[in-house]
């Protein structure tokens, strides 16, 4: 007797990740991931060259800059005994000095940007899938990293982890302290606490027993959390800016 074809699961979610969306909020393709880090690192020039002192130098810019775009990326690989992301990937540094190039050269580009809504929003959305897409990295690789202790898994490093790698570079330098929370946490740093948290709970525990493909269907939920979050402070449309701009 002839053994019968064992039939593969069904995915019932797999349109999740069956589109074109997905495919590029996922990165999948290094063209994706090149044209979002210079996304991310514009949009963080744009908060550098704006905090910056009236005056100040060149090099002062330069180095504001390159903390703010890297110091989740330096923090955390120094936390698991990992080697800095500017130092793994080429790449990054020179989408740094492209984007510190046109805010230092061509600081207009910038106010034409912030004239145009859909332009500011499709910038927003390059700099959220990097944000997405390092959180989740560094949850993984932390939760690697870490032997567990109390529980099955290690519950709190990975998502202190994954917390300082999205929001990381307002803390640098180092000599700000706890400033940057002196008036609450800003909102990179609530959605990377958030999103670390349900990412490494939802993996590491029953919720995803069964699910296929769950770490990409947990990355697609995360980049969009980042993204409606990013869209909703970045445009102004939150209640409190409302009130702002009515008063």
């Amino acid at each position: 007797m002839g053994k019968g074809k064992i039939e593969e699961p069904v995915d019932p979610t797999a349109w999740m990740l069956d589109n074109e969306v997905a495919n590029f909020v996922l990165v999948n393709q290094k063209e994706v991931l090149y044209m979002c880090m210079l996304g991310y690192t514009y949009l963080h020039g744009s908060k550098v060259f704006a905090a910056a002192p009236k005056g100040s130098s060149f090099s002062y810019k330069l180095v504001s800059m390159i903390l703010a775009c890297t110091g989740g990326g330096i923090l955390v690989p120094l936390f698991i005994n990992a080697i800095p992301v500017p130092m793994a990937n080429d790449a990054y540094p020179i989408a740094i000095l492209t984007s510190f190039a046109i805010h230092y050269y061509a600081p207009i580009v910038w106010e034409v940007i912030t004239l145009s809504p859909m332009v500011k929003a499709c910038v927003i959305v390059l700099y959220e899938v990097i944000r997405a897409k390092v959180v989740l990295t560094f949850t993984l690789a932390a939760n690697a990293a870490i032997a567990p202790s109390l529980f099955a898994f290690p519950l709190f490093g990975p998502i202190m982890c994954g917390t300082v790698s999205g929001c990381g570079g307002a803390f640098l330098p180092l000599n700000k302290g706890l400033d940057p929370i002196l008036k609450g946490m800003q909102s990179p740093m609530t959605t990377a606490c958030i999103g670390a948290t349900m990412v490494h709970l939802y993996l590491n525990t029953s919720l995803s027993d069964g699910v296929i493909a769950a770490k990409q269907k947990a990355h697609l939920h995360l980049v969009l959390f980042f993204i409606a979050v990013g869209l909703v402070n970045g445009l102004g449309l939150s209640v409190s800016a409302k009130k702002t701009k009515k008063e």
